[in-house]
């Protein structure tokens, strides 16, 4: 009889329609967000807003985010997870129409905090709903084609943005995008989610941040202090050395992790976390040493197509390992979780990177940003009997 239990459990497929609906609503709501971020620093230059405060403006979207995760925690734990996103998206939808309605720094300020409250509910909601669902012996794989959707949302929506805003002004591009936003609430409600309210809304610093669920944050924090310097200085790197069809780098980069971020996760639900997880660090570190060394085109795409094998693998592995560290009915707390280590790691890298740039050059910056990616895989090193433990008692 258990064996007949666990050939269905095998048999289960990844597919699913609430997998399929939620892929989709979170797809829409990465592309808008994308397409928000690429063309409202642009918007505030042409407002005349100074330098400084526009990256202020850039930056306070993560602050906010963070700071509203106390609050979206403990309420996707308590609350249906479904209505919860619909109602993100609700509020990312009125913070795209304000950004069309803003002239001054003060109104696009309160609409990137608002944006940022939408985006602490929508995509803990949708990582949470997903982990739900997953089949436990196809979880690595499943979370990597999940976080396909930031790849393409990423490849995709900063181009359709900048489009879009040569095409028809900034104003109606930022109503296109609410529109999209707007989608993705609709596809969001739309997801058959059936819920049951076993718990009260409660405020604790337990409901907010998940202890147990510590060791994959500190390893986010790490990865994503790396990962958005390519995103921060990348292209200015590239035109410092006259390198041209820099863009060409994300192409190569998303293209590839189409299929490195599903191989990654098949890989990892066969033979563990560490064994596929250091090595695809070593990627990032490899491409990190050729990007501060590049000086032609063909380096660059090099370190796309290998950073892929890196940064691309190394996130959606880590997700699918803060969902094992929590009980289901706390993998609101545990997506939050690690958002808040993406968050820090977001707001630090590029600071530190830039201090580094500034007083010893781009090259340098370069080598010395791998230091946070050897930092996380000695960790994962020191940690391996706890991960190694953590999977074994996640496929019981």
């Amino acid at each position: 009889m258990q064996e007949i239990i666990k050939k269905q459990e095998n048999s289960a497929p990844i597919f699913s329609w609430l997998f399929i609906s939620i892929f989709f609503a979170n797809m829409a709501m990465n592309l808008s967000k994308a397409m928000s971020n690429a063309i409202l620093a642009l918007y505030a230059d042409s407002l005349g807003i100074g330098t400084t405060i526009i990256g202020v403006l850039m930056s306070i979207f993560a602050v906010s985010a963070l700071l509203f995760k106390v609050i979206s925690a403990p309420a996707i734990d308590t609350y249906n997870k479904k209505n919860l996103f619909f109602m993100s998206m609700i509020i990312m939808t009125i913070s795209s129409i304000g950004y069309s309605l803003s002239h001054s720094v003060e109104l696009l300020m309160l609409f990137r905090i608002l944006q940022g409250c939408g985006q602490a509910f929508g995509n803990v909601c949708c990582l949470a709903m997903v982990a739900e669902f997953l089949p436990k012996e196809k979880y690595g794989v499943g979370m990597g084609y999940y976080s396909l959707t930031q790849v393409v949302s990423q490849a995709a929506g900063p181009t359709l943005g900048l489009w879009l805003m040569h095409l028809v002004g900034y104003n109606l591009t930022f109503l296109i995008n609410a529109f999209i936003m707007l989608v993705a609430a609709m596809l969001g409600y739309r997801i058959k989610y059936d819920f049951k309210r076993t718990r009260k809304f409660k405020i604790t610093w337990n409901n907010i941040f998940a202890k147990e669920a510590l060791l994959p944050a500190v390893l986010e924090v790490f990865i994503m202090m790396s990962f958005y310097v390519i995103n921060s200085f990348l292209i200015i790197f590239a035109h410092k050395n006259a390198v041209s069809h820099i863009g060409l780098f994300f192409i190569i980069s998303a293209a590839t992790m189409v299929f490195s971020r599903p191989l990654v996760g098949k890989l990892t639900d066969k033979y563990g976390l560490v064994r596929i997880f250091i090595p695809s660090l070593l990627c990032d570190v490899i491409a990190f040493f050729i990007i501060g060394n590049a000086q032609t085109l063909l380096p660059f795409l090099l370190a796309a197509f290998i950073s892929a094998f890196g940064f691309g693998a190394c996130q959606p592995v880590v997700q699918s390992l803060a969902m094992k560290c929590v009980p289901s009915e706390r993998r609101g707390v545990g997506g939050s979780t690690n958002c808040i280590g993406m968050d820090i790691g977001v707001l630090l890298g590029p600071v530190i990177a830039g201090a580094i740039a500034e007083q010893l050059g781009y090259v340098m910056m370069w080598h010395i940003m791998t230091i946070p990616l050897i930092m996380a895989m000695a960790v994962t090193y020191i940690y391996r009997r706890k991960i190694i433990a953590i999977e074994e008692n996640f496929s019981k």
